[in-house]
């Protein structure tokens, strides 16, 4: 029997033990280096509060508390693997937004960074974590005590 779409979504897709290693290690460094964004945004939350880019017409305030949850929340289910595509779809929009509204008509080395995680995030949504992750520990089959 298939796994249901729900099971398919939240398991990592690939078993080879070295594609999974450099999908932890890209989870885990990118996870870390958005994790700072994050950070950095709480630590002037007063300053950037008031200057933030309005996303959809939602206010700057609630603009910035999205993107640092984002960026912070996500970031750390990122980084252990834990229900990853989810996690990677606000990542997504935070980076899609900072490429076309905030960094639009800028150099491209403004850009860049946005366009690089943009690009990971995506290809992570479609590998999925690999199996050194918290999403492969709970989705793998449980296996009876003796079975090899």
């Amino acid at each position: 029997m298939p796994p249901s779409p729900l099971r398919r979504l939240l398991s990592p897709a690939l078993e080879d033990p070295l594609a999974s290693l450099g999908l932890l290690i890209l989870r885990a460094g990118f996870g870390f280096t958005m994790l700072l964004h994050g950070i950095k945004k709480i630590e002037n939350w007063d300053q950037l509060s008031g200057m933030f880019i309005n996303f959809l017409g939602l206010g700057p305030k609630l603009s910035l508390t999205l993107a640092t949850g984002a960026e912070v929340g996500c970031s750390c289910l990122l980084i252990v693997g834990l229900a990853t595509r989810l996690a990677l779809i606000p990542l997504i929009i935070t980076m899609l937004t900072a490429l076309t509204m905030v960094h639009l008509g800028d150099p491209w080395q403004k850009m860049e960074p946005a366009a690089v995680y943009l690009a990971v995030y995506l290809g992570l949504l479609a590998t999925g974590p690999g199996r050194f992750s918290l999403d492969s520990v709970l989705t793998s089959p449980k296996r009876a005590p003796g079975d090899a």
